[in-house]
């Protein structure tokens, strides 16, 4: 396998990872209580687009991350299975 698609495959892995750790998170902190922090989401990014206008073209640029803590297990999970096989 060459080396883009290993470096394919390992992005998607770790964005999979990513999804699955959100939800279960979101899941497991809506239904105990108990487990409030792991659907606790933290916002990383900025909170209005950047807008350029150019006359000729407008670009709007912005970018936020949500992150929790099942996001971040699930991330390290993804990784390790990845590794592993």
């Amino acid at each position: 396998m060459s080396t883009s698609n290993k470096s394919f495959s390992l992005i998607i892995f770790i964005i999979l990872g990513a999804i699955s750790g959100s939800i279960l998170g979101e899941f497991l902190g809506s239904y105990f209580p108990s487990l409030k922090i792991l659907s606790t989401i933290y916002s990383i990014g900025t909170k209005a687009p950047l807008f350029v206008d150019l006359k000729v073209m407008t670009l709007t640029l912005g970018m936020t991350v949500n992150l929790n803590v099942m996001t971040i297990i699930g991330v390290i999970l993804s990784i390790i299975l990845y590794k592993k096989y």
